[in-house]
């Protein structure tokens, strides 16, 4: 049973409308910065209509306007999902109803896609009114109020109203369809333009244009042309079409259509009742259903076209996406391939190629094309209150490569695509690759940032992306054994101390060792690892009598590996002594011995990094003791080096205990 199911059968067996406790009806959900002039007032839709409809099955024309106080970026793209009603049933599923007593309980569903998978939404039924009237998204004429309750869904999952202010036409188109976004510049080359149209529409991609408002001001303000077309208005495009004149005149026409109704005809060369189509033969007119068009539609001559319109604004969908909707079933199915992951701090979040000591940490992503192909890589970050400046790289890499490339490979090849970077919910690239291996890189602009992404290439051929990792190996053993040519004039002050402290056994425990440690160890630096938890790592690590005890001679081998570790350690801490980047931990293990995978890497960097993003030397030492432990455990029970290993409840429980 879905939350849905659950909240509704509760709310009708007690008898009561739903509240939803997560997006409450009061002023803070619709405005949290400021602070409007007047209270909304929550009504219920049967408060507000007499025979509220949810949605109305019937071809009926799109009324929906911005009212008061809504957004006329998200009418328009309302507009454009609904004259795909395929697509938009699975955003707003047409089995809720308002009249049905037995079905009715205040709360609804939508279905929406966000953060990367598709997430079903609810809300009650209580919208923000003003003297009376809906305050936000409302229909003009019918009395739906799927928009209104698709609104606030929407709005919940922003955490309110006024962040709505902020969105744009293509994020909204990316999370009612599940596809990825891209604008396309028509001015800038128009020739270019067509050739690119022609393409897409045999794709399974939705087609808008629109003439861009630079203006920040008329951003909810309807504007028109001379010729009728609105400004900040999308307009979905469905063909180009040669047509051929009586005189033989070949011409190029596009068919778009106002996805808000027919309030504003087009006026221009060409409109519906254009005496230009009188120079049309009558079984050309009856191809292009000339008198058949639908509310809104209208045909353009192209060179018109690219004068009037600005941006193409294009949504691209996959096999998954595009399914639902019957429209698109006889178009070629882009390929797509995903990848879902983080930026963590001192793990995989580098920053962009301006920090050249930490741009190898990011995630690597390994492309492979068949053949040479125009392809569109989209990213999509998962932060909304607080976008990050993201972007991408990509570089020629072999098909076989199967592990991730180091600092020195990017000092020494050249990028081949460059995203541009910006705070955008998306940023979106199209590039022609040749057929061959290529290595992306999604990256914020500032090293340390961290948010989930979701990165997806789309091509009209077969293609492959996997992500790029180390498999965790021991390649040598960081426990240093104390050579027996080793200066006994040296280790003679330690062993005076350490005979002091030793039971008649001549061995320590780890509380002797900690009063050991801090008698020997020459600064403060070093003595951050004479800690009781280090010295009780050590003494589970060193000893192999299981006695928690240690003899003099493996107080030799943690003698050498400390100055052994201290060097390595050294190596990575440029800026400060004694403190280490937590982006550098992988490569000073490295350096030890250990070679880590990013989820390994990311499990250490969480236990041991510390608020300001660094270790010191005792936390380095008990990451390398960990490591130690767990790899010793492997090996002794992976004696074929099969990779793999069966343990019981019990030796789960005693590797637990030594490694945690």
């Amino acid at each position: 049973m879905t939350d849905y199911e659950r909240i509704k059968r509760s709310c009708l067996k007690r008898g009561e409308l739903w509240e939803d406790p997560d997006f409450p009806a009061t002023q803070s959900s619709v405005f949290y910065h400021q602070t409007p002039p007047f209270q909304f007032v929550w009504k219920r839709p049967k408060e507000v209509s007499v025979r509220p409809v949810f949605v109305n099955d019937a071809p009926a024309q799109f009324d929906i306007m911005a009212g008061k106080m809504g957004d006329r970026w998200l009418v328009s793209c309302l507009g454009v999902l609904y004259l795909s009603k395929g697509l938009f049933y699975r955003v707003v599923p047409a089995d809720q109803t308002f009249s049905t007593p037995d079905q009715y309980a205040g709360i609804f569903r939508f279905r929406l896609w966000w953060c990367g998978e598709w997430v079903e939404v609810l809300v009650d039924d209580r919208l923000p009114t003003v003297h009376g009237r809906l305050a936000f998204l409302q229909a003009h004429s019918s009395e739906q109020f799927w928009p209104g309750l698709l609104e606030k869904a929407y709005a919940k999952l922003h955490g309110s109203y006024e962040a709505l202010k902020y969105g744009t036409l293509l994020d909204g188109l990316a999370d009612l369809t599940g596809g990825i976004t891209e604008s396309i510049s028509i001015r800038q080359d128009p020739t270019t333009c067509g050739r690119m149209l022609s393409k897409l529409l045999e794709m399974t991609s939705l087609i808008t244009c629109t003439v861009q408002n630079t203006s920040s001001q008329m951003r909810n303000q309807t504007e028109k042309l001379a010729n009728g077309i609105q400004i900040g208005t999308n307009y979905r495009l469905y063909a180009v079409e040669r047509v051929e004149l009586f005189s033989g005149e070949p011409l190029q026409l596009v068919k778009l259509r106002n996805p808000t109704g027919p309030g504003e005809e087009y006026v221009g060369a060409w409109s519906r009742d254009s005496p230009d189509w009188d120079e049309v033969p009558p079984q050309e007119k009856e191809r292009l259903a000339v008198r058949h068009m639908g509310d809104g539609e209208f045909w353009i001559l192209y060179s018109d076209f690219v004068k009037t319109f600005s941006h193409l604004e294009v949504v691209h969908l996959d096999s998954d996406t595009s399914r639902d909707e019957p429209s698109l079933h006889h178009k070629n199915t882009w390929q797509m391939r995903l990848y879902q992951g983080a930026w963590q701090k001192g793990v995989s979040a580098g920053g962009c190629r301006n920090n050249p000591d930490t741009f190898h940490i990011n995630p690597q992503l390994h492309l492979i094309l068949s053949e040479m192909e125009e392809v569109i890589i989209s990213l999509n970050q998962h932060s909304i209150m607080e976008p990050k400046v993201i972007g991408f790289t990509a570089y020629s890499l072999p098909k076989n490569s199967t592990e991730t490339t180091g600092k020195s490979f990017f000092k020494k090849n050249k990028s081949l695509v460059n995203s541009q970077y910006t705070n955008s919910r998306q940023v979106s690239h199209r590039c022609q690759l040749e057929q061959g291996g290529y290595l992306v890189l999604p990256t914020t602009f500032e090293p340390g940032q961290e948010s989930c992404f979701t990165l997806r290439v789309y091509s009209s051929k077969p293609l492959k992306l996997k992500i790029l990792d180390t498999q965790p190996s021991l390649l040598k053993s960081a426990i240093v054994k104390a050579p027996t040519t080793l200066d006994v004039k040296s280790f003679s002050q330690y062993e005076a101390v350490f005979l002091q402290l030793a039971d008649e056994h001549r061995t320590v425990n780890a509380f002797e060792l900690q009063e050991l440690l801090d008698a020997c160890l020459p600064n403060d630096y070093i003595k951050s690892c004479a800690c009781m938890e280090v010295c009780r790592q050590v003494v589970l690590t060193l000893d192999s009598s299981g006695s928690g005890r240690l003899k003099f001679s493996d107080f030799k081998d943690l003698m050498c590996s400390l100055k052994y570790w201290q060097t390595a350690f050294k190596n990575h801490t440029k800026e400060k002594t004694g403190i280490l980047k937590a982006e550098r931990l992988r490569d000073s293990l490295l350096e030890v011995g250990f070679q880590l995978s990013t989820d390994v890497l990311s499990i250490l960097t969480l236990r041991y990094m510390r608020k300001d993003g660094t270790l010191r030397f005792g936390d380095f030492v008990s990451a390398i003791l960990h490591l130690s432990v767990a790899f010793s455990i492997f090996e002794s029970k992976d004696p074929l080096q099969n990779g793999s290993i069966k343990l019981s409840l019990t030796e789960v429980n005693n590797m637990f205990c030594y490694v945690t």
